[in-house]
């Protein structure tokens, strides 16, 4: 199990992003949370396998159709035990 914390700047508020995020996450089995920054970024915290993981980090580069992504800052941290996916 593998945690990773991302930030993702961009058009990324107002299109989707989270409720698209949470779907992605829970297709993958992968626990965690994701919101919106004061600043116009999305954070968001993914657990799970390493491939499910892995497969959200790569998903948040680009995000669901109506975003434009610009960068995405990728933290490693140690697994908390989060279970299930919320939009907070």
């Amino acid at each position: 199990m593998i945690r990773k914390r991302v930030l993702v700047s961009g058009r990324v508020q107002g299109v989707f992003f989270r409720d698209t995020c949470r779907r992605a996450a829970e297709t993958r089995g992968v626990a965690g949370w994701v919101r919106n920054l004061p600043d116009g970024r999305v954070e968001a915290v993914f657990e799970g396998d390493d491939e499910a993981v892995e497969a959200l980090v790569a998903w948040s580069r680009h995000g669901p159709e109506s975003a434009h992504v610009t960068g995405v800052e990728v933290r490693d941290g140690p697994p908390e035990g989060l279970t299930g996916f919320r939009i907070r």
